[in-house]
């Protein structure tokens, strides 16, 4: 204990009082039971004994590679680091990528009630007595070598397809926005569990010690269902795991910039003299949190300086402009997001999270997911072109996806040139490129219906199995300790979806 934490403790009665309050008795009772627990603990199992922090690891692992403090990652990991494309709503696989030709001569029928089997409905379309079929007006091409289907709406993504692989059996448990959503990102409709990039954060720690490892973008001027920072929260594991929004703007994160009229010539030496009071508080509550608010102190210092330099677009030639669309010199916008975010990645930020609303078309259903797509196409081919010709692509995970899909019959008037699509849950698209996963390559197929899964399903906490797989993760050995019980993200479910990796 240094000098200045002798002084703390001398001027401060209430930390002396504390402190007496450890005396010999309660010393030797707490430790007792303590050491006891670890014995007894060594003659078991020592997985059962301490769970993730002895993991079963896998020795044969390349003594190139260091695990954790958590003995983590359990094997070689394919991906370094992973970009999100939320796309928020539940985007139309029928309007995208889910090409059914036979529905063309199916206008206006009733969908067969074997198809729909009794599945659940929403609220919305509950009280419909009949269940017009819409086929898509959207044209579709086969692109590629690998002759993907992609609609007349993605005209630059069809320039990538042989670097995407397709996951049309994806199957979820929310039918609403809110629960799906969370669902999704944490592994629970039930708020309050960790985000999938909280968990990555707190197993495998950052690569870059003057940004955050998890990072999340919203796009600006979002419209439809609600974003809560819950998404990107950390849950029940400690705060400094927790995603940080970057916002467009003069101060991309909120309180980092120093008060006006403050030079912050003295924050180092503040920063340091907090850190001892910290300390001694620490010392006398054993609280874990303590640790994690002195590192988020001391990430916010670094950070003053990082941010600005990550976050400042003026350098980026006007051919990288170009290729991500006029949009990408508008901060906060999809497009300047997906800039944003490769200059993230370059940094070794582990996990970068977008988020893009509006793709809830329950009315006008092909002209609003036209609109979202011509926000959206460019850039996100551009981030896969630019990721490539970095060399980046090999060892960076993109996912693209909503939270469900949408109904193949119409929720409420039906023409032939207008219908909107309630939300599905069990059929819907997501796409993944780069680090580990097959490119060109499809996988999954529903009925002509697009509405059940015929072949390889892939539910929600498959995916997030075979995106933790791919970090060299077990998803069901890592795990945390709360309330009692042992949580992971996968919950009690999931299987790695080794068929779409190389």
């Amino acid at each position: 204990m240094c000098h200045h934490d002798d002084i703390l403790r001398s001027n401060n009665k209430d930390l002396q009082q504390i402190e007496k309050q450890y005396d010999r008795r309660q010393f030797l009772t707490k430790t007792t039971l303590g050491l006891g627990a670890m014995a007894f603990g060594s003659l078991l199992n020592t997985e059962k004994a301490f769970g993730s922090v002895f993991n079963g690891l896998d020795d044969t692992i390349s003594p190139s590679f260091i695990k954790n403090k958590l003995g983590l990652p359990h094997f070689a990991p394919k991906a370094k680091r992973v970009v999100y494309l939320f796309q928020s709503g539940g985007p139309s696989q029928m309007e995208l990528f889910d090409y059914k030709p036979k529905l063309k001569d199916m206008f206006g029928q009733d969908l067969p009630p074997s198809i729909r089997n009794g599945q659940r409905l929403t609220g919305m379309s509950a009280d419909q007595t009949s269940f017009p079929i819409a086929p898509s007006i959207i044209d579709f091409k086969q692109y590629g070598e690998s002759r993907a289907w992609v609609s007349d709406a993605m005209p630059y993504l069809s320039e990538v397809v042989d670097d995407l692989c397709f996951i049309k059996g994806m199957q979820t448990d929310a039918i609403n926005h809110d629960p799906a959503i969370t669902f999704m990102q944490t592994g629970s409709q039930l708020s309050g569990r960790p985000s999938m990039g909280a968990w990555l954060s707190y197993g495998l720690g950052s690569d870059n010690d003057n940004l955050p490892t998890f990072i999340s973008l919203v796009s600006k001027n979002g419209a439809g269902q609600p974003l809560y920072s819950r998404l990107w929260g950390n849950g029940f594991l400690p705060t400094e795991h927790q995603g940080v929004q970057f916002r467009s703007g003069k101060d991309p994160v909120l309180f980092l910039s120093d008060p006006e009229n403050y030079d912050g010539h003295d924050r180092r030496q503040m920063l340091d003299y907090l850190n001892k009071l910290n300390n001694v508080q620490k010392d006398s509550y054993g609280d874990p949190e303590i640790d994690a608010r002195m590192a988020q102190y001391e990430m916010a210092f670094r950070m003053q300086t990082s941010v600005p330099e990550v976050t400042d677009l003026s350098d980026e030639p006007d051919d990288i402009f170009e290729m991500y669309g006029p949009d990408s010199r508008d901060p906060g916008t999809y497009a300047a997001n997906c800039l944003m975010a490769r200059k993230l990645l370059e940094k070794d930020v582990k996990f970068v999270q977008l988020y893009h609303q509006g793709w809830d078309q329950h009315l006008g259903c092909p002209g609003g997911v036209k609109m979202n797509c011509k926000k959206t196409d460019q850039p996100t081919a551009a981030l896969i072109k630019d990721l490539k010709r970095r060399g980046m692509l090999e060892d960076t995970l993109v996912i693209w996806g909503g939270e469900f899909g949408r109904t193949v019959y119409s929720q409420g008037k039906l023409t032939p040139t207008d219908y909107g699509r309630d939300h599905h849950p069990k059929a819907f698209t997501m796409f993944m490129a780069g680090a580990g996963v097959k490119p060109g390559y499809t996988y999954g197929k529903t009925d002509d219906f697009s509405y059940n899964v015929i072949e390889n399903p892939v539910h929600v906490h498959d995916f997030q199995a075979t995106l933790m797989h791919l970090f060299g993760v077990d998803h069901e050995k890592f795990t945390y300790k709360y309330q009692g019980r042992r949580f992971r993200l996968t919950d009690v479910d999931g299987h790695v979806v080794k068929d779409i990796l190389t």
